[in-house]
């Protein structure tokens, strides 16, 4: 594909969709022929690219156009009650550690437990070392880990992509015995409070999937902007 840098197509078959019944997801899966800087990971955010590994995908599906990119400006955000009551319990009860990814025995046996007692597997057994470095630890763009631990036991683990304008929050993982804590709602907090501390304007939130229970929680983050139509569209209220 044409661009700076160039990508190569790896991946594109049409599937069935994991979010939504009776729909075919389509997300060709793209390798940049080197590293991106953070100018071209904005750009790519803003275009409404999602990254796994090395690989970057845009849903294109044939006839459903569900997903939308979502981002929370920074600047506008207000937090709710609710929301700030989570991120002063967290601050107080979580300690927070930045790095550069890792795979540990530690870490890779909570993304499976995660997976599996959050019911998230989608029938696919555990991952080991090998397949947790491809999927979380390898990249292509300036990514780093948040490691949230309480009185010292891992609590959660998310990945971050950092941009010239922004953070894309890549993934969170977490121990479902540490729900009281809500620990994805701290993480994304957390990331907005980066956002701030380093001048940076939005936090993305990956993709919005109308229909969708489980992805609804995203746009309890207001206001916030979604990728609508190819332009971002600002959305003061959940609906």
């Amino acid at each position: 594909m044409a661009g700076e840098p160039r990508e190569w197509v790896v991946h594109d078959v049409p599937s069935p969709c994991v979010y939504l019944d009776g729909e075919t997801a389509r997300l060709p899966l793209r390798l940049p022929e080197r590293r991106l800087s953070a100018t071209e990971l904005s750009a790519r955010l803003a275009a409404g690219d999602r990254r796994q590994g090395i690989l970057f995908y845009r849903p294109t599906c044939p006839s459903c156009r569900a997903c939308e990119a979502i981002r929370i400006d920074v600047d506008r955000f207000r937090p709710s009650r609710a929301q700030r009551r989570i991120f002063r319990r967290g601050e107080v009860e979580i300690t927070t550690s930045i790095g550069r990814p890792g795979v540990s025995a530690e870490r890779v046996a909570l993304y499976n437990r995660h997976k599996l007692e959050r019911g998230l597997s989608a029938g696919e057994g555990p991952v080991d070392a090998g397949m947790y470095r491809e999927l979380l630890a390898a990249s292509c763009v300036d990514t780093f880990e948040l490691l949230y631990r309480s009185a010292g036991v891992l609590v959660a683990v998310a990945i971050s992509d950092r941009a010239a304008d922004g953070l894309s929050a890549v993934y969170c993982y977490f121990d479902p015995s540490f729900s009281r804590l809500s620990p994805g709602a701290y993480s994304i907090l957390k990331q907005v409070e980066l956002c701030r501390a380093w001048g940076l304007r939005y936090l993305y939130l990956g993709l919005h999937v109308r229909g969708c229970g489980p992805m609804q929680y995203k746009v309890g983050y207001l206001p916030h902007e979604r990728l609508v139509g190819g332009a971002w569209r600002r959305f003061d209220a959940p609906v």
